[in-house]
This record gives structure tokens, C-alpha cells and sequence, in this order.
């Protein structure tokens, strides 16, 4: 890690590892729209469609924990070059089929299914590598420049974009698309950070190794509460958002447009929070940002189970799209803070196998929920439980625990 402790200046080697960002986050969004036309080219089965997105999202719950491990046995910055390089080769592969005619739903899903299970080491290696080459004050500013690429790329500019080119021709986006992994991995070989040597017990088996992880995640009390309230939260959050295109028509009375205004605000509002996050973590400190967090999430779900007004359901999505990206800048950075250098990538990955599992039970429950109850039933049971929620984690997320949990700079609020 960056030896000075009090810089808040990212520095050159995040600046190097951002533009990887950028690049790779945009192939992502092109991804996100070109590839469910593209499997819609092939047929017309909504189940089919659906599958593609599943495809690319299992091996996080597969392999998320074991990519972990691996993270933390490689060199980063490595694995980085190396993944981005082999998506380019994979979308290649795509390239190559459509313009011999050869082109399957099953490659479709054998193409995504291997993305997917390389995103799980990109987003990993990536999210370790950061206190690396970044200084302890300068974590909620990386991580938030971090999270605005990631929300520009996955769901403003690049989906519009890959739909665009999708029109003008079925290979088009997905050329792009590899050139855009192809930059990343050249950019991040040219990372100056090189890791230092890992020493690990000879005969050290994988497992041992995820099992070590998990065990420092669970025993650690303020990361255990807040690995927990994630899922937990990604639950709630998803068995909403899964009906929220219904919810939008039937309960607000919006057209297609409207549905996609209403989910731009999300991605404004996560800019917004973007933006803020660091000055309001130096001005406050962690602990008020994941109370009020709390308190915002909780409101969220009572009121859009209440109201029918389209503005101000848009202007209660906006503010929780600011919350989410504060609420995800303030854990990400504390996170990062709290684990040895030789765990980070496992912990890492024991999170993401807990909000991606979360997010994918949460999609199931709410569309059962809304059909068995009514389209605001889903709000309700997340408001209520998010209600007992912030009650149990109320005083684990005290401003002693942060002070006492987390090493290096203090979370002083400032005056």
C-alpha cells in the first residue's frame, strides 16, 4: 500500500488503473444491450433471452470465492492484463461466428457464461489492487471515481451506445466491444505497481485457502455486519426492482419512456453520490453516512409503496441512487481499510458472493410476492424489514466500532 497515509490525491498509478476501468466498463455496458438483441436475433423464446443475462451472472455465486483465492495468490495487476485480454478473445470469438453464419444460442451462452467467470476475477483483482497503489486517505476518493466510471459506463453512455451500433450491424458493437477490453488490458500493463512475495505454507491446498478467508470475514465484528446487511439489503432491493417496470405502469401510470426515466434517475442520483461521497465521509465521518444510509433505505420502500405521484417516485429514486453510491463509497473503503494485503481478494469475494447471491434470491421472491399480494406488496415487506434490520445493526455501526475496527487514518469528522 501507498506508504503516505494522509495523501488524498489517488496518484498516477490509479489514474492508469481508471482508464483500464473506463475502457472495460464500457465493453461491460455494450454487453448489457447488445447481447440480449443478439440472442433475440436468434429467437423470439423470453425464457431464452432471460438466460443469457443468468449465463453471465452464475459463475459469481460458482466461482466468486475461488477467484478470490486466486487473487490472492497472483499478481494483480497480472491477472488484470491477462483476463482482459482473453474477454477480447472470447468476444472475438462471437465476431467470428456471425460473420461465418455460425452463430448459436448455446455459443451465446457458453461466450457469456466464460465473460462472466472472467468479471469474476477482473472486479476482484481490481477492487484488492486499489489500497496498493492508493494512499488510506485517498480510498473513498479512488473508490468513488471507481463507482462513477462503473455507473457512466454499465448503465449511461455504453447500453444506449451498444444498441446504436447493434442497429447498424449485428457484429458492430461487439468489435468495439473487444477493442475496449483490448485497451484496458494494455492500459493496465502499464501499472507501475509491482506486489510484493506472497510467502504461503507449501501444500497450501485452494480450499484451505477460501476457508481462511471466510473465517477472517465472519470473525471480524463491524465487516460481519456489514457483509450481512448488504445481502440482506440487495435482497430487499431486488425483490423491488425486479417489478419495478410494472410498478412504474400500473401504480404511476408511465409509458416506456417514463420507465426508463425513472431508471436514469437511479444512475443520476449514483453520479451525484459519487461526487459527494468523499467530502461528506472527511466532513462526517462512516458512521453517521451508514446510519442516515440506513434510515434513507428504510424510507425508500415506504414511499414508493405510498405514493402515486410520478415525480416525486422520480425524486425518491433519485435521492436513493445518491445514498447507494455514498452507502457503497463509505463500506468499500472500510473494507479495504480493515484487510491485510494477503486477504484482500478473499474477503472481497466472500462480499460479492453475498450481494450477488442476494440480488439473485431478491429478483426471485418479489415477482411471487407481487403476484400473491398486490404490485406495492414487495415495498412493504422490504420497509418492514428493513425497519428490524437497522434496528439489529443500529449499534454495531457506532461510531466507537469504526474507530476501533479500522486502522490508519481516523474517521475525525471536520470543525
Amino acid at each position: 500500500m501507498a506508504d503516505v497515509t494522509t495523501d488524498t490525491r489517488p496518484g498516477p498509478d490509479f489514474t492508469r488503473l481508471w482508464w483500464s476501468s473506463a475502457a472495460t466498463n464500457l465493453a461491460d455496458g455494450v454487453v448489457i444491450a447488445a447481447g440480449p438483441l443478439l440472442v433475440a436475433s436468434l429467437t423470439r423464446d423470453p425464457v431464452a433471452i432471460g438466460a443469457a443475462a443468468f449465463a453471465q451472472n452464475l459463475p459469481w455465486l460458482l466461482f466468486s470465492l475461488v477467484s478470490g483465492a486466486l487473487v490472492d495468490r497472483w499478481d494483480r495487476r497480472r491477472v488484470l492484463v491477462a483476463v482482459n485480454a482473453f474477454r477480447a478473445a472470447l468476444i472475438g470469438v462471437l465476431v467470428a461466428a456471425i460473420a461465418v453464419d455460425a452463430l448459436t444460442v448455446w455459443l451465446v451462452y457458453a461466450v457469456f457464461f466464460l465473460l462472466g467467470t472472467a468479471e469474476t476475477l477482473v472486479d476482484t483483482a481490481a477492487s484488492a489492487l486499489v489500497p496498493d497503489i492508493v494512499a488510506v486517505a485517498a480510498l473513498p476518493t479512488a473508490n468513488a471515481r471507481q463507482q462513477a466510471v462503473g455507473i457512466v459506463g454499465n448503465m449511461l453512455v455504453a447500453p444506449p451506445m451498444g444498441a446504436a451500433l447493434f442497429a447498424v450491424a449485428v457484429a458492430l458493437p461487439f468489435w468495439v466491444d473487444a477493442g475496449l477490453f483490448l485497451v484496458g488490458a494494455v492500459v493496465a500493463g502499464t501499472l507501475r505497481h509491482r506486489p510484493p512475495p506472497r510467502p504461503r505454507a507449501a501444500g497450501t491446498r485452494i480450499r484451505a485457502e477460501i476457508a481462511e478467508g471466510v473465517r477472517w470475514a465472519w470473525s471480524h465484528r463491524l465487516l460481519r455486519a456489514m457483509a450481512v446487511s448488504l445481502c440482506l439489503m440487495n435482497v430487499l432491493l431486488m425483490a423491488t426492482l425486479a417489478i419495478l417496470v410494472l410498478y412504474a405502469e400500473q401504480r404511476l401510470g408511465l409509458d416506456e419512456v417514463g420507465f426508463g426515466l425513472l431508471f436514469a434517475a437511479t444512475a443520476a442520483g449514483g453520479l451525484i453520490g459519487s461526487a459527494v461521497a468523499p467530502w461528506l465521509r472527511r466532513r462526517f465521518g462512516d458512521s453517521p453516512l451508514v446510519r442516515v444510509g440506513l434510515v434513507i433505505e428504510t424510507a425508500t420502500h415506504f414511499l414508493l409503496a405510498t405514493t402515486t405521484d410520478p415525480w416525486v417516485a422520480g425524486a425518491v429514486i433519485l435521492v436513493f441512487g445518491v445514498h447507494g453510491s455514498v452507502f457503497g463509497v463509505v463500506l468499500t473503503s472500510a473494507r479495504q481499510r480493515a484487510v491485510p494485503e494477503a486477504l484482500r481478494g478473499r474477503v472481497g469475494s466472500v462480499y460479492m458472493l453475498l450481494i450477488i447471491g442476494g440480488a439473485g434470491i431478491g429478483s426471485l421472491v418479489g415477482g411471487f410476492i407481487a403476484r400473491g399480494y398486490g404490485i406495492t406488496a414487495p415495498f412493504w415487506v422490504a420497509g418492514v424489514a428493513m425497519v428490524v434490520l437497522t434496528a439489529a445493526v443500529w449499534r454495531v455501526f457506532r461510531p466507537a466500532v469504526f474507530d476501533e475496527a479500522l486502522p490508519g487514518e481516523q474517521d475525525q469528522p471536520e470543525g
